[in-house]
């Protein structure tokens, strides 16, 4: 007699093919260590495509007397740490923030990738981590010319949908596929009249980025959506509020939304469920 076939739920499919796959562990060391080297030309990108260069061409150099970084100098952390914080060359200072973005980058690849193999989504894992690179660079370069680059956020676009479509060909989980572009129309919609109403509190780079957010968190569920485009908003608010306290920016300043809008989405990720069910939970009491 033939074996009846057991249809399974996907989510019960997805763990049954994590099953006697290498540990958790080995893929967040791997992805930590690739995200090192991506921190380190995030650099790059931070500091070229603002103002307009190549961020190819050419090599890496130094800001104070022009001298190329030699390739044993330019390893992630390890490099700056040698060196001691100084160009081998002139011996000017070389801005720690070189090393915290290369290492910033490399823990944040590893939380992530520990964070979606557990939601068994192994597959979209690289969307994930393209999303969190760019995430880093548009984070820095909203912060220092307040500014958030089509040149990184339009091409995103079609490179995102692409990465989350491959994953569910393998998953063949179409809902998410879809609820991931209702997300992605949803929160553009609501940033677009928020900026179309309020254009002095919001710029239309932001409005770019929360498409790609409302897809991304949206593709993992409707809790990450909520709690994502909420929490920009809230922290927004706070960072707002601490930068006035202590006196880092006035009323009029001009204080970049950008960084918040990433912070939430990536909180989103990891705690999106017990936020929700929380503030859920609130409500019935």
């Amino acid at each position: 007699m033939p074996t009846p076939r057991v249809h399974r739920h996907p989510d019960v499919q997805r763990a049954h093919r994590q099953n006697g796959r290498v540990p958790t562990a080995f893929w967040a060391t791997i992805a930590g260590i690739l995200g090192l080297a991506v921190g380190s030309f995030l650099n790059v990108v931070i500091y070229r495509v603002p103002a307009g260069e190549s961020v190819v061409h050419p090599p890496s150099k130094c800001p104070n007397c022009g001298a190329p970084i030699r390739n044993r100098h330019n390893v992630p952390v390890l490099g700056w740490l040698v060196l001691r914080g100084r160009c081998y060359d002139c011996h000017a200072p070389i801005s720690p923030r070189y090393p915290i973005v290369e290492a910033a980058t490399g823990a944040l690849f590893a939380a992530v990738t520990i964070r979606i193999v557990d939601l068994h989504l192994g597959e979209a894992l690289p969307a994930y981590l393209y999303l969190t690179a760019i995430g880093v660079a548009l984070t820095m370069i909203d912060i220092d010319v307040k500014r958030l680059p089509d040149k990184i956020v339009l091409p995103s676009y079609p490179v995102l949908a692409a990465l989350l479509l491959i994953a569910t060909i393998d998953n063949s989980d179409w809902w998410a596929l879809g609820r991931a572009g209702i997300g992605m129309a949803l929160l553009y919609a609501f940033y677009f009249l928020t900026a179309f109403i309020y254009p002095a509190g919001m710029g239309f780079g932001d409005v770019k980025l929360s498409g790609l957010l409302g897809g991304m968190l949206a593709y993992l569920s409707w809790k990450a959506l909520a709690v994502g485009a909420v929490g920009g908003f809230v922290l927004g608010a706070v960072g707002s509020l601490f930068l006035l306290a202590f006196r880092r920016a006035g009323r009029k300043s001009e204080i970049p939304f950008g960084p918040y809008m990433i912070a939430a989405a990536l909180l989103a990720v990891f705690v999106a469920n017990p936020i929700a069910n929380a503030y859920l939970h609130l409500l019935h009491h």
